[in-house]
């Protein structure tokens, strides 16, 4: 007869990983499913961490999703810290406790980059500021966090219920996709497998349990990462650059050139300082930051560039981040010593950078217009009858 028992964990509790022990020497199963991708099992039982080429990771645009993973991790690792338990302690127990009964071990989880990747397209940019916020902000926090009562099922309910709200397509991503996806590893395990113990985060056994019980699941859609053709940002970012030349254009055919190079002097000041500021604030190096000044100008004017592109890879010519440096994040004992780890500082600069050059180049059409009196909806109405 085929017998599946799954155990729901809190990743940062001693009680879960008692759970664990007992539940796996008492059952004795023919196999051990965890809630692991191959790049998580290295990283927490074989202590192998990935090298990331931080200039291709800028270039991707990808800095406030490695931003967010980096956070979370610490995060996860700070609460463990407040329980003497290390994040996913209970999972290294599920796979000793495995190998000492002689059980195989099964890693059932999607894989942690195409899982994040997933996530973070989901995600309007109201919401990846928001989360970001949120992180940062309960790094901060000094409240406690009752790790054990978040196990209890009502808790955990409407703490998913409240993700649900805050965003419906992230909670999807992050828990109803994996949730699909390890009931599947789960199912096909069954036809070499007679007993299977799972060990999952509480917040995916109901999720799962649902999934076994349906029978039926289609995990081909959950394993790529789509590139939308058509992207609201891309189309907004043209829109803006096309504004801003229709701008410079109607000042050189209608006004003189001292109001041209007025015009040019305030977007070159105000894109730059900006920038120049939101990589200060990153505590980017003086290289670094004058490169920021001296770009914004003109990738506000390409959508397909970023001020915090030049920023970030001169600070990381500057800076050189190692993989230690990677490591040396997860091992921080506060965010003071995340804030001046090598490496984050390089991300922060690029994401700062590019936050302050957004708003240099809203705050520069403002006053560009302010300053030259251009009438742009007469310009544009002229332009359009004459099109017609």
């Amino acid at each position: 007869m085929k017998e599946v028992i799954i155990i729901g964990t809190a990743h940062v509790s001693k009680k879960s990983i008692e759970e664990v022990k007992e539940t796996i020497e008492k059952v004795k199963p023919d196999v051990v499913a965890v809630e692991l991708c191959s790049k998580r099992y290295q990283a927490l039982v074989q202590e192998k961490h990935q090298d990331i080429p931080i200039v291709d990771v800028i270039k991707r645009g990808e800095a406030p999703l490695l931003l967010f993973q980096l956070m979370l991790s610490y995060f996860q690792r700070r609460i463990g810290e407040e329980y003497g338990v290390k994040p996913g302690e209970e999972m290294v127990t599920a796979i000793k406790k495995a190998e000492e009964i002689g059980a195989d071990v099964l890693l059932i989880d999607r894989d942690v980059g195409i899982t994040f990747k997933r996530f973070w397209n989901s995600l309007s940019i109201i919401e990846k500021i928001k989360l970001l916020f949120y992180l940062i902000r309960s790094l901060f926090s000094e409240k406690e966090m009752e790790v054990d009562e978040m196990l209890k099922e009502d808790v955990l309910e409407a703490v998913v219920k409240e993700f649900r709200k805050i965003s419906p397509s992230a909670a999807k991503i992050l828990i109803d996709e994996r949730d699909a996806y390890m009931a599947f590893n789960i199912l096909s395990a069954l036809e070499r497998y007679d007993k299977i113990v799972a060990v999952v985060g509480a917040g995916h056994k109901k999720g799962i349990e649902k999934y076994l019980k349906s029978g039926k699941i289609d995990v081909s859609s959950l394993t790529s990462i789509k590139k939308s053709k058509f992207s609201f940002t891309k189309l907004f970012g043209y829109a803006i650059c096309i504004f801003v030349v229709i701008i410079f254009t109607f000042i050189l055919l209608n006004l003189s050139s001292n109001a041209l190079i007025t015009a040019f002097i305030y977007w070159f000041l105000i894109n730059g300082v900006l920038a120049a500021i939101g990589a200060f604030i990153a505590k980017g190096h003086p290289l670094s930051i004058l490169a920021a000044f001296l770009s914004a100008w003109l990738t506000s004017l390409n959508p397909a560039m970023a001020a915090g592109w030049v920023s970030g890879i001169v600070e990381a010519w500057i800076r050189k981040p190692t993989t230690k440096d990677l490591q040396d994040i997860m091992k921080a004992n506060n965010f003071n010593e995340i804030l001046n780890n090598k490496f984050f500082r390089v991300l922060l600069v690029a994401a700062l950078t590019n936050v302050g050059s957004g708003i240099g180049t809203f705050l520069g059409i403002y006053y560009v217009i302010q300053a030259t009196g251009v009438d742009i909806v007469g310009f544009l109405k002229d332009l359009i009858f004459s099109l017609v």
